[in-house]
């Protein structure tokens, strides 16, 4: 292990101010040199007060230019400090963990290298969800998956769980070098989707406050109205649960004789099944 230098990556969380840890705060305000993966200059002011060198990793991104080249860039960044034998943290918006090819790669380089890195958790628009909309991942379930690449191949979706859609404004960009993808391209995921929803279907667009003096969005919309509104990198879409929990009696009967060997379970006493009931509606649900 060399002794000198080190990196951390820590979460600023979704609302300015609101989310940081005291640990994270901490490796910010000593760090010999903060890299800031957020696209606010608000949080990056914010950033300066904590520490006298913040250098923006915004500069990197172009229309038209593959992200993966801008991650690389920015990888290359904080390891180029790194190697000179500082102390590197880098600040990302929400969790450092959570969509950011950056904080791993240079974390894997890092430690491969030698040298002390590590992550910091942050608050995610995950975590801001489930607040906001009132969902427990615990009740019927959550799947999760990036927009393009439930478009781009074949994955098996479970009606009877949330559905998490993520990086839904760039829904459908195969060349990685789009900020934004039009209506037609939200058509195409619509089709995807309606393969095992209805088009009447509600489903709900959310983006995380970012400002303690702003309320998130939630915005209920038919799965087949999707494409005409308004999406960006920040939007999130969630769609809930459309068919019923079908109870495991395999399963059920399997555990029954375990917990109670002397009982017959050749029929299963309908009572002890619980057949989770679907909701009339959307709003019932969430």
């Amino acid at each position: 292990m060399k002794t000198s230098g080190s990196l951390v990556c820590v979460g600023l969380g979704m609302t300015l101010g609101s989310h940081l840890t005291p640990l994270s705060r901490s490796y910010i305000e000593n760090a010999d040199v903060v890299f800031a993966g957020t696209s606010d200059g608000i949080v990056e002011q914010w950033l300066a007060k904590m520490n006298n060198d913040v250098r923006s990793l915004q500069k990197y991104y172009r229309e038209g230019k593959s992200r993966l080249t801008t991650y690389k860039e920015m990888v290359d960044a904080m390891l180029t400090e790194l190697r000179a034998g500082k102390n590197v943290c880098g600040a990302f918006y929400g969790h450092p963990g959570v969509f950011a090819w950056p904080t791993h790669k240079a974390i894997e380089i890092a430690r491969l290298e030698g040298y002390r890195a590590h992550m910091e958790a942050g608050v995610s628009a995950e975590d801001c969800l489930y607040a906001d909309l009132g969902i427990d991942p615990g009740k019927y379930g959550c799947q999760h998956y990036e927009a393009s690449q439930l478009m781009l191949y074949r994955r098996t979706l479970d009606t009877s769980a949330y559905l998490i859609l993520w990086q839904v404004g760039v829904a459908g960009d195969q060349s990685l070098a789009k900020f934004a993808t039009n209506a037609a391209y939200r058509q195409v995921l619509i089709d995807v989707l309606a393969k095992h929803y209805a088009l009447s279907h509600e489903v709900i667009v959310y983006e995380a406050a970012t400002l303690p003096i702003c309320k998130p969005r939630m915005e209920r919309v038919a799965l087949g109205n999707l494409a005409a509104v308004a999406i960006d990198m920040h939007a999130t879409v969630v769609v809930p649960p459309c068919t019923v929990l079908q109870a495991n009696r395999e399963v059920r009967e399997r555990l029954a004789a375990l917990d109670n060997p002397s009982r017959d379970t050749s029929v299963l006493d309908s009572s002890s099944v619980d057949e989770s009931k679907p909701h009339k509606s959307t709003k019932e649900i969430v």
